[in-house]
């Protein structure tokens, strides 16, 4: 259901629409929608959205808000993003609520995971 002046959905550039769908299928298990060969689209996980072709990439160098994913299990969701071709571009870190690290997609899109302190091996 749709809320009142909630965040509702996410747009993120894709340099390669066909290698985002592989990247995401593959890490995160996402499933897509086609619309056209410049756009895709996601739903169910967690905020809906899509990717649209671009030859922009999303950073936080760049001053893009960062889209930050759970996990219960840092070092396995690592191995899977790393599998994929996704890149680690900053190594785990601890903050206070626990520990993360970020990577970029096949497009150079920074994303982050993190999960709660003592949950790198689970």
């Amino acid at each position: 259901m749709n809320k009142h002046e909630k965040m509702n959905y996410v747009e993120f550039p894709a340099k390669d629409i066909n290698a985002t769908k592989i990247f995401f299928s593959e890490v995160f298990n996402w499933r897509f929608e086609d619309y056209g060969p410049d756009y895709i689209a996601f739903s169910n996980e967690g905020l809906d959205g899509g990717f649209y072709k671009s030859d922009m990439s999303a950073s936080t160098e760049n001053g893009s808000a960062l889209l930050v994913f759970y996990s219960r299990n840092l070092n396995a969701t690592q191995a899977k993003i790393e599998g994929a071709g996704g890149t680690i571009i900053r190594e785990t870190f601890s903050f206070p609520g626990g520990s993360r690290f970020h990577f970029s997609d096949p497009n150079g899109n920074e994303f982050a995971v993190w999960s709660e302190r003592g949950n790198e091996n689970e």
